[in-house]
């Protein structure tokens, strides 16, 4: 009834939801599997049956994320970092990694004669050769036999080395837990075969018909809302609840409609209608709602078109965005291999059910909270940039706007250059050559696949830029870190079944492996000599990727200005060599017989991609992916795995230990304890994301966690990165807030430090709250607007958690990430509205106490004590009753183990 009245109900009334299924990745899903395994300890430790410690809700995880970069064409780009444990322990046998003699490459015009040198000595020195049984080579120039890139191959190789005690968890929790799939490195992207392979769109159990739905660790499980499918990231905390049987739990959102109409524009790609559709989304302050998409616009749009909007939603603040199931949806299915029968069960389904879009007639469109209005027509080539996912930048802009950034002061804009410093130029010696750095010069390029650019149109434009620039005689400069990591072996397949894939090769752009990779900061570390000539001359360089998250320092510490583009700008880009570019009158580079060469004439027609699209994105590729997860890889099928009821932790490994979440586990709930003088652990300001709160990329040789793993034998070579050692507690929790960007207006300065206040000493984040929690002292954080920004992750929760953190004091929370607060017993407490520390006149170096009442309600407003004799009121972020219980139980973890005694 509250449903059917949700005119008057909504943001008042509850709304419990039982997703169909459940969706991990690895870096999120090797933390809930190490929680569950320590869970079976804890039940078994309090006098309970470890056994039943099990999924309730069918869940998938994928083993995506733990790819890095050490081969890229053909040459080590880091030393090799099998990482591990107990350096003393065997490792699992690995073929050697040998130097082998440079071949001459393959300039054969038909079949391939053999194995052919699949590197260009004019890009990187040396080459490589991974001595795989079996295994063969790509020749980069026909492509011919072969279905795999060497470099991938190698990337793979160190990827098993590196991770195996990860791997080998991975593979025990597939024999002992039930209702789980773990679907193996080398397969594809968490969000690809989630599309491809794991939906469903209508269940269909026991000839019982019940829409397809998901919940994944990840926010940009909304991928699959393009396909007709509800799902969104809920964070690993409330994830690894609902994998145990509890519902999600939500106030009942509004539901905003977002009409689109007209046609594109034939040079804006999927991408540019993204990132235009999520800042008036943004503009239009759809945060906690949902998005429902129609109008005639809809149905010009395809289905991957559809999935790279959709994947956008946690950047434009809403739940979830949605598109209905149509004809289009259907014709979708009816190419990927669905078969006639269900196709036609599912339409009567839909239909019967008012879940089937008429793409034919506007009309009975449904009632919407609110409708937002967005034109396709009016959508230009843009990028975003260059500190944010939100700021975007016309590309005919792009040359001014950066010289506005340089001008800009410090901000999520600006970079402070004084007037005389930049036009500098810089020299640098590399590869015998000479090069000059400046402004806006461009480092790293990064062709990635995934998520927003699972599109087919985008990558094949990127393949046909390259192949006509090839033509053209442009080149790339060699010192720039250019890769392409495909979502997912499909991407590969119709890339190489076009013949474009050895173009990009050729620039630079070679397939290094299926997972994350530079969007996470898996980059392979820049040139010596190029990092060093960056620093010294104090140059704003540059990246650009087809990714999702551009945050300051995400990809390289030397890198200041990162811009999100589409796959044909990056490598149009790279090309140019820097951003400060005007592409309408200025040339990309000199071509053959000394010819200017503009974007206009390398730029991919609409009639050229959609002819390439129809050849090559077939069937035959979802056909594919489907044999290779249901044969999995050899490396995986010979991994061997303790089939234990309870998992041996190893004392010695340094990736996998037993958390110390369900310590305190009993079976008497326990009421929230006041917070008593607490001191403020860190002072942040407005936007604080996700990125700066939670480990990720690589750890840092002078940081806690680095310290850790070296007093345990490792060296910096085996530090491996933070993403890997999710599994390890120890690691995480001195990791957390270690962000090189994190400002802490305690120190003035972007460092990873605070004050610990009763010594006055300035230390490592982690070393000041360890001395907190020596001396009994709890700690509060106090941030401005928007505290969580960014992509849904576990340990920015848990991190603090272990840290002491009691309270986190905003002017306001991203949704996802106060929940996950909730859910691990952080209480997030609001300022009243126009109130903040400064109004307040807080220095953050006050203590503070905060009494909860025995009576918890939603929304209720408390009353915060300071040393100095200041009381002001807060508003505790508690939506439902659902959010208190947890809270009061110390978090959801606490609450769902407690049920298995």
């Amino acid at each position: 009834m509250n449903i059917l009245d949700w005119k008057t109900k909504q943001n008042n009334v509850e709304v419990p939801f039982c997703p169909a299924r459940v969706v991990l990745q690895d870096f999120t899903g090797i933390p809930a599997m190490v929680d569950f395994a320590a869970m079976r300890e804890a039940v078994r430790n309090a006098g309970g049956d470890p056994v039943k410690v099990n999924p309730a809700c069918p869940t998938d995880l994928t083993v995506d994320h733990s790819l890095q970069i050490d081969f890229s064409k053909c040459a080590i780009q880091n030393a090799p970092n099998p990482g591990g444990g107990d350096s003393q322990k065997p490792m699992a046998k690995l073929s050697p990694l040998k130097a082998q003699p440079r071949k001459l490459p393959c300039r054969g015009q038909t079949g391939c004669k053999g194995p052919c040198g699949a590197g260009d000595s004019s890009r990187n020195s040396g080459q490589f050769s991974a001595q795989i049984e079996n295994t063969p080579i790509l020749c980069p120039f026909h492509l011919q036999p072969v279905p795999e890139p060497e470099t991938v191959l190698k990337n793979q190789e160190m990827e098993f080395g590196r991770n195996r005690e990860r791997l080998q968890f991975f593979k025990w929790s597939s024999k002992v837990f039930k209702n789980i799939s773990i679907i193996p490195p080398e397969t594809g992207m968490a969000h690809q075969v989630n599309l491809e392979y794991l939906s469903r769109v209508v269940f269909e159990v026991k000839d019982f018909l019940y829409p397809d739905s998901v919940v994944g660790t990840d926010s940009h499980t909304t991928m699959v809302n393009g396909l007709g499918i509800l799902g969104w990231g809920v964070g690993g905390i409330e994830t690894e609840a609902v994998m145990l049987g509890m519902p999600v739990t939500l106030t009942l959102p509004e539901v905003v409609g977002c009409e689109l109409a007209g046609t594109a524009s034939p040079l804006a790609t999927s991408i540019d209608i993204v990132l235009s559709i999520t800042k008036q989304l943004r503009q239009a302050d759809v945060a906690g709602k949902f998005v429902e998409f129609f109008g005639s616009g809809v149905s010009q749009l395809s289905v991957a078109d559809r999935t790279t909007i959709a994947n956008m939603c946690p950047e434009y603040g809403a739940i979830l965005s949605f598109f209905p199931v149509d004809n289009v949806t259907l014709k979708h299915l009816k190419h990927t291999g669905f078969d006639k029968a269900k196709l036609e069960v599912m339409e009567a389904y839909l239909k019967a059910v008012k879940l089937f879009r008429n793409d034919e007639s506007s009309s009975g469109e449904p009632e919407y909270s609110q409708v937002v209005q967005i034109s396709l027509s009016s959508i230009i080539p843009y990028v975003s940039g260059p500190k944010r996912s939100q700021d975007r930048v016309a590309v005919n802009n792009m040359k001014s706007d950066f010289q506005a950034c340089l001008n800009e002061k410090s901000g999520v804009k600006g970079f402070q250059i004084a007037a005389e410093k930049q036009n500098d130029i810089v020299p640098v010696q590399y590869e015998g050559n000479e090069y000059k750095l400046s402004h806006g010069c461009i480092v790293i390029a990064a062709v990635i696949s995934c998520t927003n650019n699972c599109n087919p149109s985008v990558m094949l434009a990127a393949g046909l830029l390259a192949k006509k620039a090839v033509e053209a005689g442009l080149v790339v400069k060699p010192y720039i870190r250019t890769s392409l990591s495909p979502g997912s072996g499909m991407v590969t397949h119709y890339l190489s079944s076009s013949g474009v894939l050895p173009y990009l090769s050729k620039l630079g752009f070679e397939v290094v492996g299926y997972g994350c990779s530079t969007c996470v900061g898996n980059t392979a570390p820049l040139p010596e000599a190029i990092r060093n000539a960056i620093k010294q001359g104090d140059i704003v360089a540059c990246g650009v990727l087809s990714g999702t998250k551009n945050f300051e320092g995400r990809l390289c510490d030397c890198v200041r200005a990162n811009y999100l583009a589409s796959p044909p700008l990056v490598v149009a880009y790279a090309i140019a060599g820097t951003v400060r570019i005007d592409f309408e009158t200025e040339p990309l580079g000199i071509g053959i017989n000394g010819k200017s060469i503009y974007l206009r004439d390398i730029w991919p027609t609409r009639k050229e991609l959609h002819t390439v699209e129809e050849e090559c994105v077939i069937s035959s590729m979802f056909k594919e992916l489907k044999e290779k997860m249901e044969k999995g890889n050899k490396r995986w099928n010979l991994l061997e795995a303790p089939e234990s009821t309870l998992f041996p932790w190893d004392l010695k490994s340094t990736y996998i230990r037993c958390p110390s979440f369900f310590d305190k586990l009993a079976k008497e709930l326990v009421s929230p304890h006041p917070i008593e003088n607490a001191y403020v652990l860190l002072y942040l300001g407005d936007s604080v994301t996700t990125d700066h709160i939670s480990p990720a990329g690589s750890i840092a040789r002078s940081s806690a966690a680095a310290k850790y793993l070296t007093n345990k034998g490792l060296t910096p070579r085996e530090f491996n990165s933070y993403g890997a050692r999710r599994g390890n507690d120890a690691v995480m929790t001195r990791g957390t807030f270690a962000n090189i960007k994190l400002l802490n207006k305690f120190i003035g300065k972007p460092a990873p430090k605070t004050i610990h206040f009763p010594s006055g000493q300035t230390l490592d984040v982690f070393e000041a709250a360890e001395l907190y929690q020596k001396e009994g002292i709890p700690v509060i954080i106090l941030a401005g607007k928007k505290y969580g920004l960014g992509s849904s992750r576990d340990w920015a929760a848990k991190g603090p958690f272990l840290l002491g953190v009691k309270a986190v004091l905003a002017e306001s929370f991203e949704k996802v990430h106060k929940s996950q607060l909730i859910g691990i017993g952080i209480a997030p407490l609001q300022f009243l509205p126009g109130e903040n520390p400064t109004t307040l006149g807080l220095t953050g170096r006050e203590q503070f106490s905060v009494l909860f009442p025995q009576e918890l309600s939603p929304g209720m407003t408390l009353d915060i004590k300071t040393s100095t004799g200041k009381v002001f009121s807060a508003i505790a972020l508690f939506e439902n009753d659902m959010e208190i219980t947890l809270y009061k139980y110390g978090g959801s973890l606490n609450f769902v183990a407690r049920r298995f005694l």
